[in-house]
């Protein structure tokens, strides 16, 4: 496995692709309301990417071996999408819960997060699922240091939301980034402490926990994309962008309208 560890100068290019990552995500919330279509969303992202950020979009065209080019600039997840929803042209509803996973690509770095939205109203289930999937997403964060293995981020992860009676999906896990957009390692959201890679100062990686309401069962939905769960049960995903620093960590996706962190992360 060759991790590519990153410099002071490559790090801070990649805080500049990370805040403006989530700066996207700043500018689309208030649009994410009942009427709206996913595709207007991509719409707003992209414009916004290209013509005031002065970024590429990463996910358009981006085609890994064995798939289609992906058509769209950001990627929107709906209810029971897991992961990869290509947005189009359906109205998002009153208690819909939707994804936006948004990567920009900036001076050749690549910043990649994602937010969940509620549409509307939402159900308490979806907003309790939206709220202890953030939670799983710093449960792992939290555990970010010199000297811990990335298989305590995935217990930590797992341990949490199997304890809150959710299900964790494997088949997709966070990953290596900087100059290109997947890189290693793998970031598991599940697993046993004290396993897998040595966390050193330098690496940069995502965090980005999917987690359904159901079973953790999932299949592609036929588009060539799109990863829903098979029983059909609501879906919930959060990322950041990550740097392991000489003392802990450091969150790279951040701007205005971040989230702030769980109680529990300064407590």
């Amino acid at each position: 496995m060759t991790i590519t560890l990153k410099s002071a100068a490559d790090i801070e290019g990649m805080r500049v692709a990370g805040r403006l990552a989530s700066e996207v995500l700043d500018m689309l919330t208030p649009y994410v309301k009942p009427g709206i279509t996913t595709e207007a969303l991509d719409k707003l992202a992209h414009d916004h990417i290209v013509n005031v950020q002065g970024g590429i979009p990463a996910p358009l065209n981006y085609q890994p071996p064995g798939y289609t080019p992906y058509p769209k600039s950001v990627c929107t997840s709906i209810n029971h999408q897991v992961c990869h929803g290509i947005p189009n042209d359906r109205p998002l509803k009153n208690g819909d819960i939707v994804n936006i996973d948004v990567t920009v690509i900036k001076d050749g770095w690549h910043g990649d997060t994602s937010r969940m939205f509620v549409v509307g109203e939402g159900s308490i289930a979806a907003k309790r699922l939206c709220a202890l999937t953030y939670e799983a997403m710093w449960k792992g964060i939290v555990k970010v240091k010199p000297g811990a293995r990335l298989g305590d981020i995935g217990h930590s992860i797992q341990t949490f939301t199997e304890n809150q009676g959710f299900s964790i999906v494997r088949e997709f896990c966070g990953h290596g980034i900087g100059l290109k957009f997947h890189e290693e390692p793998q970031v598991l959201h599940y697993g046993r402490p004290g396993t897998l890679e040595e966390l050193v100062p330098g690496m940069v990686f995502t965090i980005e926990p999917m987690v359904n309401a159901g079973r953790r069962e999932i299949k592609e939905a036929g588009d060539g994309w799109t990863i829903v769960t098979k029983d059909r049960s609501l879906s919930a995903q959060w990322e950041h962008t990550i740097v392991v620093t000489e003392t802990g960590y450091e969150v790279l996706t951040v701007s205005a309208g971040s989230p702030p962190p769980p109680a529990f992360v300064n407590g």
